[in-house]
């Protein structure tokens, strides 16, 4: 199946984070629409929210207008049993170039942030304070993420606890590089204000 072509005749990727998890969670195993909202939070760490469970379904049809999921016939005693939604091969392969293009698109929206701090170069103490704002923001941070998004007793199956795990290193580590990239800020801010030596 190929992806669908916008007006303009390119295919356009979805741009909803909630349609690339749902697209993820149909890409580990086909399932119903219903099961796809109930397990969407879980499996991404409350990171992804819906805003009802009636929006996973109108994600899907997204999904699927874009040819990223199909139905299949569902099984059941239903007199007209629910479909299943499964990737397409189209999906699979536009999930992987997803997860790939996130790389540069983190790192272009870190070099933006870094910019956007060199506009106080004129005023270090003003960027000293907000370096200060923002080591503070990533220390909350690293609290709020040191807790598992579940407890030992949730019952999460293999992906999900794998899931967890992976993003609780890459917070980390992320977090460490950010700190680090802070004090270095500090220290050329502070070279910027220190008087020429010699005089």
């Amino acid at each position: 199946m190929k992806p669908r072509a916008s007006e303009h005749g390119r295919f356009q990727p979805p741009q909803s984070a909630v349609q690339w998890a749902l697209l993820g969670l149909v890409i580990e195993r086909p399932s119903y629409g219903y099961e796809l909202a109930t397990r969407v939070e879980r499996a991404y760490g409350g990171e992804v929210r819906l805003s009802s469970t009636s929006y996973a379904y109108t994600a899907l049809e997204a999904l699927k207008d874009r040819g990223l999921v199909e139905e299949v016939a569902g099984t059941g005693s239903d007199r007209q049993p629910k479909p299943v939604y499964r990737a397409t091969l189209v999906g699979v392969a536009a999930f992987k170039e997803q997860l790939v293009s996130e790389v540069s698109e983190d790192r272009r929206r870190s070099r933006v942030s870094a910019r956007k701090l060199a506009v106080f170069a004129r005023e270090p103490e003003v960027a000293l304070a907000l370096i200060g704002r923002m080591r503070e923001a990533c220390l909350k941070e690293a609290v709020r993420s040191s807790f598992p998004p579940f407890s030992a007793s949730d019952e999460l199956d293999t992906t999900s606890r794998l899931g967890a795990r992976l993003a609780a290193e890459e917070g980390r580590l992320a977090l460490d590089a950010k700190l680090a990239w802070l004090d270095y800020a500090a220290r050329e801010l502070k070279a910027t204000t220190a008087p020429p030596r010699g005089r």
